[in-house]
Parts: C-alpha cells; sequence; structure tokens
C-alpha cells in the first residue's frame, strides 16, 4: 500500500466530483462546476490523496486577507489570491472504506506543512461540532459557532494559528472589542 498526497489537476476532476458528493449531502457538496473552478484557481491549496494510484480523498481551500469563512467564499473563486495570508479549508474528503485509518490527518498534516512554508498565517476552517476534537488535535481552536449558513447546517469557526504573533494580534483585538 502506497498513499501519496499531490496537487488536484483537471485530470481528477470525476473522481473528486464522485468522491465530494459520496462524502456531503447533496445542500453542503460543492457542484462539479465549482470543483473545476476550485481546481484551476487553488493549484497550491488543493491536494488529493492517492492510495495505490487510485484518487481516495482530497482537501482543498482558498487563500484570502479573509480571517473567517464567509458562505460566497464556496461558490466563488474570485477573492482567492495564493499572496494573501489566510489559508481556509473547504473541505477534506475520504471515501468510506478509507476512513479512520489516518488518512485524512496524512491530508491535514501536509495541508499545514505547505501552509507554514508559504508562509501563510493562519489556516481556518467551518466544522460540524462532532468534528472540533478531530481537529484540535491539530492545534485548531474553536472559536464558537460561524456566522456561515453553508448548507443550512451550523458550522463552528476552527482557527490554528501559524504565527505566534498573529494569535497575539487576534487576542488583543478581540479584547479591546
Amino acid at each position: 500500500m502506497s498513499i501519496k498526497i499531490r496537487k488536484a489537476t483537471l485530470s481528477d476532476l470525476d473522481r473528486i466530483a464522485e468522491i465530494e458528493s459520496i462524502c456531503f449531502p447533496e445542500a453542503e457538496a460543492a457542484t462539479r462546476n465549482s470543483i473545476e473552478k476550485r481546481i484551476k484557481a487553488y493549484k497550491e491549496t488543493f491536494l488529493v490523496a492517492e492510495k495505490d494510484g487510485r484518487i481516495i480523498g482530497f482537501i482543498n481551500g482558498c487563500v484570502t486577507k479573509q480571517r473567517k469563512i464567509t458562505d460566497d467564499l464556496y461558490s466563488s473563486t474570485a477573492l482567492h489570491d495564493d499572496s494573501m495570508p489566510c489559508q481556509m479549508v473547504f473541505g477534506i474528503d475520504l471515501i468510506p472504506e478509507e476512513q479512520h485509518k489516518g488518512y485524512a490527518t496524512m491530508l491535514m498534516n501536509e495541508y499545514i506543512k505547505r501552509a507554514k512554508k508559504s508562509g501563510k498565517k493562519l489556516i481556518t476552517l467551518n466544522c460540524k461540532e462532532y468534528l472540533i476534537g478531530f481537529y484540535q488535535k491539530f492545534g485548531y481552536k474553536c472559536e464558537g459557532v460561524s456566522a456561515s449558513e453553508h448548507g443550512g447546517t451550523r458550522w463552528y469557526d476552527m482557527t490554528l494559528y501559524l504565527d505566534e504573533s498573529a494569535e497575539k494580534r487576534e487576542t488583543a483585538e478581540k479584547q479591546s472589542d
């Protein structure tokens, strides 16, 4: 068994769209068209995991100056800019038969490693309540219920500070509000 994590390409589109439709309810899942736009735009932040040459999962998100995910980011790549300091995670998907084997951890660790290497200040994501503990294992901090209403679901904002000074600034700003 061999796991390879690499950047997504357009030739992966059909398989990625299939996995997305398996992993998320229709109201929350990205459309094939949206996934295609993301692959084209998120050249550095759309990764796939291959097991023995077959894609079993992926992680993706944009890079922006925003520090929280807003619903418009799910449907548009317009605010993506690789030079900005804040990286997002829109989804981490694994086919059901490959879940709970450490592959999501591998994807997230690689995503974090690449974000650090490219000088990002933080990574943010929205998750359902039952996943908060999973993301906390990577150092993400739960910042409460998200303003996002994507898919009609209650989401929680999670932030991983990659730069100590960014976390200190955030804390100071919250205290001054």
